[in-house]
């Protein structure tokens, strides 16, 4: 027998994950896949293994993340939303008294600021790499150590090294002089925890009225010593969520249900895009001084969808709205 769910599925650019909801707002299941610059190709490995895991009746569909339009399209989806507005809706769910919401992702970073479960301010960080995931990655690899032993590495640290955070090429170099002076590298790798958090509150979080609950989620909270050099910075209580590395799918599977309870019906695809060969294509359109560049996704010689034009008429012919 087929159990019921509501499939959300965030597509970042490393990362996309998918969270199946039972009717109860419960995760049955979840994947968190690298994207490796293959939003299709992840979309349709994730739908395959989430088959594998079970039979599921999709009653509804949302997505969000940076590849929202691909996979709104590719999916059918019932509700496509922004970052903001699904991690709003994830934490308040798992938090519900949440008042700020820290989220770093692999190559962005944002500060929610809630007020009575409502987004009273946001900023995003989407230029600077000081501040997302993609930092610690690298240094890591710098280190030679697995980016999952960072944070229990970093723990050990008697007397952390300060490190110049605000930028990752200067970050680096220091680090390099930290590491030809004899410093330790539980000193060094907790010391990149606190220049991140450091970048962090001063430019992402900076003007923003940070009050408890404080929620910190996205992949980066996997790294214990990065909570930690939250709660230092801060002088607060920082808690990390139990699907903190999903919450974008899980904020969307929730607006998903909500939107079809509504509407009664999904517009969901199918399991069967799976084994479809879905194709893009980009060209220019010259029908005007704008020369907008159009994407255009095929499923076996069949349009699915078309985006970019400022007037939007490719959007038309693909009879669906992005």
């Amino acid at each position: 027998m087929k159990r019921k769910v509501y499939l959300g599925v965030d597509v970042g650019s490393v990362s996309t994950n998918f969270v199946l909801m039972n009717e109860a707002d419960e995760i049955v299941e979840k994947l968190y896949l690298r994207t490796l610059g293959q939003p299709i190709k992840v979309i349709q490995e994730g739908l395959k293994l989430l088959t594998n895991l079970g039979e599921w009746e999709v009653l509804g569909v949302g997505v969000t993340g940076s590849g929202r339009q691909l996979a709104g399209s590719l999916l059918r989806a019932d509700v496509i939303k922004n970052e903001i507005t699904a991690h709003s809706v994830a934490a308040c769910h798992e938090v519900p008294d949440v008042q700020t919401v820290l989220e770093i992702g692999g190559q962005d970073s944002k500060i929610i600021i809630l007020r009575n479960q409502v987004v009273a301010d946001f900023a995003m960080n989407t230029v600077c790499a000081a501040g997302t995931g993609s930092f610690l990655d690298q240094q890591a690899a710098r280190l030679n150590i697995n980016i999952e032993d960072f944070g229990k590495i970093a723990l050990t640290s008697t007397n952390p090294v300060r490190i110049a955070g605000r930028c990752t090429v200067f970050a680096e170099s220091d680090m390099i002089h930290k590491q030809q002076l004899g410093v330790s590298l539980p000193d060094i790798l907790a010391g990149l925890c606190e220049a991140m958090v450091r970048n962090y509150l001063n430019n992402v979080a900076k003007g923003k009225e940070i009050l408890p609950p404080v929620v910190f989620q996205g992949g980066v909270a996997a790294n214990k010593a990065m909570k930690v050099a939250f709660e230092q910075a801060l002088g607060l209580e920082t808690s990390v969520p139990r699907h903190f590395d999903v919450m974008g799918a899980l904020g969307v599977s929730i607006l998903a249900r909500e939107q079809v309870t509504k509407k009664g019906k999904t517009t969901f695809s199918g399991f069967e895009i799976i084994d479809n060969k879905i194709t893009t294509q980009t060209f220019e359109c010259h029908d005007c001084p704008n020369h907008c560049e159009i994407v255009r996704i095929s499923d076996q010689e069949s349009l699915i969808a078309c985006w970019g034009s400022r007037c939007g008429k490719f959007e038309k012919v693909a009879n669906i709205a992005i």
